[in-house]
């Protein structure tokens, strides 16, 4: 592994074609960060398992990876079809509610099931129902009890249990379903270091699994991650609201015009990065290396474009769950970010000027940023509750941040932000020594040579008083 500059943090999204030692090994040496666990398609006994095997992996190897779970959230699906419908363009169709394996209405058209009992109440005749990521598209004509009729706008095959999008529609599902809770509990029985939710509508979503998580004694970081047009409207709140922002292009481009994703994809990101929380981008990232070896040129501008835009991190789902390629996936990734950076770092070296900073402890962060690029020295911050590493990740300053704290949790939750190198380390009640016991560990992990300047932020003893510093410091 070569990533001692890299800041773009990268999450493998772990499955069939992952689990085993030898992949997950070749991975975490490549330098993923962070390992997704999808609970959409995933079992609790096969969870406790992959966390376990994931965490004895990062023991054998001496690199430690933090763990997302990604709850599945309110839903709306078909439900089970006889054999596969090909639905043709113009054909009447309908959507019921309790009425078992799909067959034909009394008038002889064929039908399916939804899972969601006010499926009739939400949706209104002339909205679109989307199927299987669009790839068939309804215009609801009428509404009977709960049998809604459609037409086929574009035909397709339907199986069972396919997605349905709704756009524009408010849908009154609950933001955690028995399903996620279950999950839930297990995650926090694991020690799970962040949750996914997904579907976020509002930022009372997220105050509910926050609230939820607290009453479980997690320490666990929730990112939200926006896939409908709802989202899009509440975006500011919902990024105030989360610790964390997960742009899911896959519902997302459902939901919205496509055209309009580059267009929300900045401004997530834009606003993530003003509020000082990371933010991901994910999906179809590198979707073709599913079955090929190399990517696309469209997918290397999409990694770039992200990396551009600096987001915290770049994200693979079928890519490393199902496809033939997981490691060279990663590797892709990280040539792609390692270039784009190595330019920006070039040809511009100064902080965000966009990042609203009110607390005199902010402007002392971005004083010391500033300071650490122009003397072309690393940053060594101390911390318990990971605020000022957040807040110096916020400022994207073009040089290294390394993250010192004696918290594991907070450790491997650091690992999800943009230019920030973690380090657990014990600290002792003598500053100084704690100090030279960092400089040490960064000489020793090959991260730092002796004469290298550096920047360090910490609290110091002025008499009695604990007060924040900013030194420079050579190793």
């Amino acid at each position: 592994m070569n990533k001692k500059t890299q800041k773009t943090k990268i999450i493998f999204t772990i499955g069939p074609a992952t689990e085993s030692n030898e992949i997950l090994k070749a991975l975490i040496n490549e330098g993923v960060d962070i390992c997704r666990i999808n609970m959409a398609h995933a079992n609790h006994e096969w969870t406790a398992s992959i966390v376990e095997k994931v965490r004895n992996v990062c023991n054998s190897v001496n690199r430690h990876i933090a763990i997302m779970m990604d709850i599945k959230g309110p839903e709306v699906r078909t439900g089970d079809v006889p054999e596969t419908y090909n639905l043709e363009k113009n054909e009447i169709f309908y959507f019921t509610y309790g009425e078992g394996i799909g067959n034909s209405t009394s008038d002889g058209y064929r039908r399916v099931d939804v899972n969601y009992p006010d499926f009739y109440r939400d949706i209104a005749v002339g909205n679109t129902v989307l199927v299987d990521s669009g790839l068939i598209r309804l215009e609801v004509l009428s509404i009977d009890g709960t049998n809604v009729k459609c037409k086929v706008m574009i035909p397709g095959p339907l199986g069972n249990r396919r997605h349905i999008n709704l756009p524009g529609v408010r849908v009154k599902l609950p933001s955690l379903t028995k399903k996620d809770q279950g999950d839930v509990d297990v995650g926090v029985l694991l020690n799970i270091d962040f949750f996914a939710l997904s579907f976020v509508r509002e930022p009372k979503d997220i105050h509910m699994l926050q609230s939820y998580l607290e009453s479980k004694g997690s320490e666990a970081k929730v990112i939200a991650k926006i896939e409908d047009q709802q989202a899009i409207t509440n975006l500011g709140g919902i990024i105030k609201a989360a610790d964390g922002l997960m742009v899911a292009r896959g519902d997302l481009g459902v939901e919205c015009s496509f055209e309009e994703l580059p267009s929300i994809q900045s401004k997530a990101i834009k606003i993530s990065i003003n509020e000082t929380k990371p933010v991901i981008v994910a999906t179809q990232m590198l979707e073709s290396m599913i079955d090929s070896p190399m990517p696309t040129r469209a997918e290397i501008s999409d990694i770039a474009n992200a990396v551009r835009e600096q987001a915290d991190c770049i994200m693979l789902s079928g890519e490393t769950t199902i496809g033939k390629y997981p490691v060279e996936c990663v590797h892709t990734m990280n040539r792609i970010a390692s270039h784009i950076e190595s330019e920006e770092s070039s040809h511009h070296a100064k902080l965000r000027t966009d990042i609203r900073l009110r607390l005199p402890k902010s402007k002392m962060l971005r004083s010391a940023a500033q300071l650490a690029v122009e003397l072309d020295a690393a940053i060594v911050v101390f911390t318990r509750k990971g605020l000022f590493p957040l807040k110096l990740s916020s400022l994207r300053p073009q040089i290294p941040i390394y993250a010192f704290t004696d918290q594991d949790t907070l450790f491997r939750q650091l690992l999800l932000l943009r230019g920030i190198e973690p380090f657990y380390m014990d600290f002792v009640s003598d500053h100084e020594a704690t100090i030279q016991k960092a400089f040490n560990t960064l000489i020793e992990k090959g991260w730092s040579t002796k004469g290298d300047p550096i920047v360090v932020v910490t609290k110091m003893y002025a008499g009695d008083e604990l007060i924040d510093t900013t030194q420079i410091r050579t190793l």
